[in-house]
C-alpha cells in the first residue's frame, strides 16, 4: 500500500470525468484497502460540492496512470465504504495524540 501512496505523492488532483462527460478535478484523501482490494477516495475542489467524496475502485496496472474504476454493487460500496470510515477514524486518533 505504501507504494501506491508514494506513486500518488507528486499528485495532489485527478479529473474525474462524469457520466455527462463534465469534468470535476478532485482532490486525493487517501488510498486504502478494504476486503483485498484497494479504493481510492476524492474530495472535489467545487466548493458546492463541500463535504462529498466519491469513492473508486484503484487499480495500478503498472502503467503511466493507475485506472479507477465505478464500484458497481451496492455490497461493494458499503465494504468500501466502511474501508473509508475506518481511515477517517485512524485520522481522528491520530489528531489526538
Amino acid at each position: 500500500m505504501d507504494e501506491l501512496l508514494n506513486a500518488l505523492e507528486s499528485l495532489d488532483t485527478v479529473t474525474l470525468t462524469l457520466e455527462n462527460d463534465e469534468e470535476l478535478e478532485c482532490e486525493i484523501l487517501t488510498i486504502y484497502t478494504a476486503a483485498g482490494r484497494d479504493y481510492i477516495a476524492l474530495a472535489p475542489l467545487d466548493e458546492s460540492l463541500e463535504g462529498t467524496v466519491y469513492l473508486y475502485r484503484y487499480i495500478d496496472r503498472g502503467e503511466d496512470e493507475p485506472e479507477l474504476e465505478r464500484i458497481d454493487t451496492d455490497e461493494e460500496y458499503e465494504i468500501a465504504s466502511d474501508g473509508f470510515d475506518e481511515w477517517l477514524d485512524t485520522m481522528e486518533f491520530e489528531e489526538l495524540d
